[in-house]
């Protein structure tokens, strides 16, 4: 199986993303990975991937994670379908529930109670306009009659999804082609990975063997930021914050070796705290790239 380790850019903001960019490109890095912020400075995600894929030729470019309900799924395959035409192969679109961000979920609106079901219906119609010329859709949250959004990619688009709650990780199996995970021991990322395997098998589906991922957070100088250690404790409250993020790179290293041997390959690691991309990188070409073949 591909081992492939991409970098998340952590808080680079607009002023900085082009040369970010182009030291990635100019590194050999897999791909570069974009969140969903949208109180700051962080590039917007779609608009991060077209512009990074303007500028490279090598670089793959994905979202980590962005918010599909609050969206219009028609909409977002025509965004998706329009990148993959432009840059074949490259387009590494990544989606969750809601925002990471409990002030920023008013701008992703759902029903009250119906995230969840507007998420799933999100995703089959997402799926539907990526994968046939014309289409009709009825639904509870969607009615689209003889639609088409342009020529589809010559290969289908891989939709990955996030989250590990059992919701999560059986909307993965049922309508997902990868997985995308964060804050996980390598033990809860191979129960994860399990239990999306018997979703998809139960929906008659197949998720590829090397299409489950997770984004790490390094921290250089060994501390963890109190921001970080909030949102690792949010997700899991019965884990130390010390056993999800990576101390150093060493520390680092080994996680992704847990990690590859309870069957994951697909890495994003990003800084914990603001660092130099140059010294990131360096670190990063001499520590983890190695362990892709």
């Amino acid at each position: 199986m591909k081992i492939r380790i991409g970098i998340g850019l952590g808080t680079t903001g607009a002023e900085e993303f082009t040369e970010a960019v182009d030291r990635l490109e100019e590194a050999g890095v897999d791909s570069l990975w974009l969140s969903e912020v949208v109180h700051g400075p962080i590039v917007d995600p779609f608009v991060g991937m077209a512009h990074a894929l303007a500028r490279t030729t090598n670089l793959k470019v994905g979202t980590g994670v962005s918010v599909l309900p609050g969206r219009h799924p028609v909409l977002v395959a025509k965004q998706i379908a329009s990148l993959a035409a432009l840059t074949p192969r490259r387009v590494l679109p990544v989606f969750g529930l809601r925002p990471a961000r409990r002030a920023e979920r008013y701008l992703f609106p759902a029903p009250p109670g119906e995230r969840a079901a507007l998420f799933d219906e999100s995703m089959e119609l997402l799926r539907l306009a990526l994968r046939q010329e014309r289409f009709d859709f009825h639904g509870r949250f969607f009615t689209v009659e003889d639609a088409a959004i342009g020529p589809l990619p010559p290969r289908p688009v891989d939709i990955w999804l996030g989250g590990s709650v059992p919701a999560a990780l059986r909307r993965t199996g049922r309508y997902a082609d990868g997985w995308l995970a964060s804050f996980l021991t390598p033990d809860q990322a191979r129960a994860g990975r399990e239990a999306i395997e018997r979703a998809a098998a139960e929906a008659g589906r197949e998720i590829e063997d090397d299409h489950y991922g997770i984004s790490l957070a390094i921290s250089l100088d060994g501390t963890i930021p109190d921001q970080l250690a909030r949102a690792a404790r949010e997700r899991h409250p019965d884990a130390e914050p010390a056993a999800l993020v990576g101390l150093g790179w060493a520390d680092a290293r080994r996680m992704i070796e847990e990690y590859v041997a309870a069957g994951l390959t697909k890495f994003v690691v990003r800084p914990a705290t603001p660092v130099p991309l140059h010294v990131f990188l360096e670190g990063f070409a001499a520590e983890l790239q190695p362990l892709e073949n």
